[in-house]
């Protein structure tokens, strides 16, 4: 059976070695991160293959700059590690080597091999455990795109295509590498990652790659939610996030993806809330401005916070009680499918419970406010929340302008306010949809019209 299923992988024709010059292509080792070369020319000299390989290789050749790069080598984890001084080994399905430059990570892998009967799968066909090494062709027969499947020696000027990748990256077409069946049952996340390179790289899915992946996309189901959410995570901080989703659900791994996305665009505004989020964070990576995974689950999640926290309101909760358990609930219910790190879920946290506290415009409530680590972020998150129409626009620009303004016009501002709200006969306060509650002691204040769309803000959500 196994070796059935190994037939299945790899291609049936034997991988042939074609090399052509780097420089005839376009690209240059001075192209290349200086320590990613210098990685290779050090395996080298200790005897060892060794190539750039995959993103930067493919990004190169399409014109596209690239960030990260990887190293893959005959050499073993343990004899990778022997030759630097800060190497360290990763993962267990995978094993890995990272070497360290500063804030410079090159990641390391040895050739694989799917032969022999020590590739481990699970009932679906996903495989758990993957280090058997093999040879450079090897290898390359069992990467998932034939455009991932390029090699690049940096010391001879060389790129090597064993799968037919070059022809591919000059047609800008994804293709897979083996059956798209047995490919995806092998690592059902190559399904996402599909759909993101060609969003990325305006390529073009070819026809027997993308035509199994709405039937198959229920495998999405097996991925553990820890390696889900690292691929997520990429997906969001692309540059084409709106797109990419969009995409997602057009070949129907939305629902596996993020089970509450098609919840959120089925209410009204959301979509449009979404996309602004959305917009704007791939503005801001485009820019390479910082930007925060945990601002973007807040966005992507909080039309369903906003709903649940009525639900509980509406059952007798107090208000800020009640969108603290929803809150929970809500980020309970996700971690089924995705895992959600501790240091992201608390940031989120931050964000949703400061929204309430905007509409506390006194003099203490305010300056406490502007102190608080996620106030830029929580900020950002009004901005947004006013774009989409959900609030008025007159609270994000109050706050715009009090956070630009010296003490003395800070003072003035909240005074102003003070005297608007003794005009108005209290001090009421709006939830976070945008809805007037009366504040006890006082009339609720006259509803205004929530249709006002409003400026778009900087709502990328960087936490300065």
């Amino acid at each position: 059976m196994i070796k059935a299923f190994i037939e299945r992988v790899l291609p049936r024709k034997k991988p042939v070695r074609v090399e052509h010059s780097g420089k005839a292509l376009g690209i240059h080792s001075e192209h290349m991160s200086r320590n990613a070369v210098y990685v290779c020319e050090k395996l080298q000299r200790a005897g060892f293959e060794a190539y750039i390989v995959g993103g930067a290789v493919r990004d190169a050749l399409l014109g596209v700059i690239p960030k990260d790069f990887d190293v893959a080598t005959n050499a073993t984890p343990e004899e990778v590690r022997h030759e630097f001084r800060r190497a360290f080994i990763i993962g267990r399905r995978f094993k890995l080597v990272h070497v360290m430059f500063g804030d410079e990570t090159i990641e390391v892998s040895t050739f694989r091999s799917n032969r022999g009967g020590e590739v481990e799968a699970d009932a679906t066909g996903r495989i758990t455990s993957d280090n058997v090494y093999g040879t450079q062709a090897e290898d390359a027969a069992r990467r998932d795109f034939t455009i991932n499947a390029l090699y690049y020696d940096p010391t001879k000027d060389v790129v090597v295509d064993f799968m037919g990748g070059l022809k591919d990256v000059e047609k800008r077409t994804l293709r897979l590498i083996g059956t798209a069946e047995t490919r995806y049952r092998e690592d059902p996340v190559r399904m996402l990652r599909a759909v993101r390179l060609a969003v990325k790289l305006n390529c073009s899915i070819a026809k027997a790659t993308a035509t199994p992946i709405r039937e198959h996309s229920e495998l999405i189901k097996n991925v553990p939610p820890a390696r889900l959410f690292d691929e997520i995570q990429k997906l969001l901080l692309s540059g084409y996030a709106n797109a990419t989703l969009a995409e997602l659900r057009k070949h129907g791994l939305a629902e596996g993806l993020l089970p509450l996305l098609d919840l959120i665009y089925q209410q009204p505004g959301g979509q449009k809330f979404i996309e602004l989020a959305l917009d704007n964070t791939d503005r801001r990576v485009r820019e390479d401005k910082p930007v925060s995974p945990a601002f973007l689950f807040a966005s992507l999640l909080w039309h369903q916070v906003v709903k649940r926290w009525s639900e509980i309101e509406a059952r007798g909760e107090h208000h800020v009680p009640a969108l603290m358990l929803a809150m929970e609930q809500v980020i309970d219910e996700q971690r089924e499918t995705i895992t959600l790190p501790q240091r992201f879920a608390g940031i989120t946290r931050e964000i949703w419970l400061m929204q309430p506290r905007f509409e506390q415009r006194t003099s203490k409530a305010a300056l406490r406010m502007v102190e608080q680590p996620r106030f830029r972020a929580a900020y950002d998150f009004l901005l947004l929340r006013a774009a989409a129409g959900e609030i008025e626009q007159e609270l994000a620009d109050w706050w715009t302008n009090f956070i630009e303004s010296d003490p003395d016009i800070r003072q003035e501002l909240i005074s102003q306010r003070q005297r608007a709200q003794l005009k108005h006969g209290g001090g009421g306060t709006s939830d976070a949809g945008g809805r007037r509650r009366r504040s006890r002691g006082g009339r609720g204040r006259k509803r205004r019209d929530d249709s006002n769309d409003g400026g778009t803000g900087d709502t990328g959500g960087s936490i300065e």
